[in-house]
This record gives C-alpha cells, sequence and structure tokens, in this order.
C-alpha cells in the first residue's frame, strides 16, 4: 500500500505556481486575484476560506475576502456577485457554500460569469467539461485527477467506481475518468444512495472513489485487493479525546481498507489539499485568459 500524499504534492504544485506568479511580478504582468464571498459564520465554511486566503498569500496571488450577514438577501448577494464579474482586476470568483436557506446556490452559481467560475460549478462550465472542451474543471475532481497523473497511476481500461453523485464532485468526477485523456479512458459506475448491491459493484473497482459525505461508510468488505481508493470526504466526527472535541474522518474506514489497496488517501492530507491547489491553478488560468 502506498499513500496518495497530498500533502507532498500540493507542495509541489504550490511551488510551481509561486514561480509562475513570480516570473509574471517581473515581467510586469497581471497578478492573479481571486474573491471569496462568505455569508454568515458557518465555522467550517470559516476555515475554508481562511485556508484558501491563506494559500493564495504563500504563492504571491491577491486574495480578497468579502463578508455578508447571513440576513443578505439574494437580490443584494447576486448584485455583490455581478460587481465582482465587472471588475477587471479580479480574476476569479467562488461564493462558499453552504448558503443560508433563504438563497438558491443555483441562481448564485449562474449568476457568476463562466470566465471567472474557478470552482467549475457554472452550467457552462459543466457543459463544456462533458465536451471535453476547455473548461474551469471542479477543483476537487480535478484534483483527484493531478493525483493520480503525479504518482503514475494507470487507468486506462481500469473500472472506476463513483459513489456519490453530487455535482461538486461525484457527477464531474464520472464524466472526467470516462473521457479519451489520461487520467480517463476508463469504464465508470456511478452510483449513490439509491444503488442496489452497492457493497457488490464497489468490490469491482479498480479505482474507487468515495464521495458521499458519510464518514468511515466504506469499510473494507467493500473493497477488492489491489484497488486504488480515493476519499474525498471530510467530516466532523464528534471525539471526546480532543481538544477541539471532533476528529475529521473520510467517507473510507481507513484502518480496514488501506492494507488491501495498492494506493489510497489518507483523511486529512489527500484529496482536500489537492482542491485548494486545483483552485489556485484555475485563477492563474483565469488571469492569463487560458480557457476564455
Amino acid at each position: 500500500m502506498q499513500l496518495l500524499d497530498g500533502k507532498v504534492l500540493s507542495a509541489q504544485i504550490k511551488q510551481e505556481i509561486a514561480a509562475e506568479v513570480a516570473q509574471t511580478r517581473e515581467q510586469g504582468g497581471k497578478i492573479p486575484h481571486l474573491v471569496a464571498i462568505l455569508v454568515g459564520t458557518n465555522g467550517a465554511s470559516e476555515t475554508y476560506v481562511a485556508s484558501k486566503m491563506k494559500n493564495c498569500e504563500e504563492v504571491g496571488m491577491k486574495s480578497t475576502l468579502i463578508r455578508f450577514e447571513p440576513t443578505i438577501t439574494e437580490d443584494e448577494l447576486l448584485a455583490a456577485v455581478q460587481d465582482v464579474n465587472n471588475d477587471p482586476d479580479m480574476d476569479g470568483l467562488i461564493v462558499q457554500l453552504p448558503l443560508p436557506g433563504h438563497i438558491n446556490p443555483d441562481r448564485v452559481m449562474e449568476t457568476i460569469a463562466p470566465a471567472k467560475d474557478v470552482d467549475g460549478f457554472h452550467p457552462i462550465n459543466i457543459g463544456r467539461m462533458a465536451k471535453g472542451l476547455p473548461a474551469y474543471v471542479s477543483a476537487t475532481p480535478q484534483g483527484v485527477l493531478e493525483m493520480l497523473k503525479r504518482y503514475n497511476i494507470e487507468t486506462s481500461g481500469k473500472h472506476c467506481v463513483v459513489v456519490g453523485r453530487s455535482q461538486i464532485v461525484g457527477l464531474p468526477m464520472s464524466i472526467l475518468m470516462q473521457r479519451n485523456t489520461y487520467p480517463g479512458n476508463c469504464t465508470v459506475t456511478l452510483t449513490h444512495s439509491r444503488t442496489t448491491n452497492l457493497a457488490e459493484i464497489c468490490r469491482t473497482a479498480d479505482i474507487l472513489v468515495a464521495a458521499l459525505g458519510k464518514p468511515e461508510f466504506v469499510t473494507g468488505d467493500m473493497v477488492k485487493d489491489g484497488a486504488v481508493v480515493i476519499d474525498v470526504g471530510l467530516e466532523r466526527v464528534p471525539d471526546a479525546s480532543k481538544k477541539s472535541g471532533f476528529s475529521l474522518k473520510g467517507d473510507v474506514k481507513f484502518d480496514e481498507v488501506a492494507p488491501k489497496a495498492s494506493y489510497i488517501t489518507p483523511v486529512p492530507g489527500g484529496v482536500g489539499l489537492m482542491t485548494i491547489c486545483s483552485l489556485m491553478q484555475n485563477t492563474l488560468k483565469a488571469a492569463r485568459g487560458e480557457v476564455y
């Protein structure tokens, strides 16, 4: 078993991005600028956004955090998104999810200009990705692809089982893994909470991607020997032994699954770090106009 180490890879990728940003600065070019909109004070969202801003700073990018109270109306938030769309200095925009219940996240995502949608959630970017056209790919699936590529994991002809059908991870992951590229050329089965014989299907996977948001759902008896296991989950589980009062768990029961896997991602220290790198890579592309 070999760990797919997100810490090592993310450090390497951040060095590469920092070098490109430094070169751009020396040449008097446009410094990439990422904007994050945060509504309310959700603890996990605060942590995620702070990490994104910190990583931008580390690689020499500009970052701006725009905060709003949870009482903001949907129209007010959409107007704020349009302000960023219209600002030529701002290259990439993310609106941190979840949003308060009175705001429709789909309307918000559809209002973000596709050329600034570095999270890859806009329907136009999803459609372009599905057709194999230049697009901003959702940050987490892109991070998984980068991980497979940098560890030289063979994907062609393999059976990839994706557990979870979210528009953020599961759906784009299934599309990307079947495309005629590397990584790709898999035969893909997309499963979800209503799938019958789920454990049986998982046991047929050469590459198993767990992205359903249920702590330690995938157990040892659901994985065949030698499988590549990608754990996208990151959930807070109550833990009285921790000062914080919780532990971070993935969707895979690591201690049971790891001995059977050829490669496996740890949680934390795996896919999550790659997601932030993908976001910065997309922001770099946005500043250069590489996609649009």
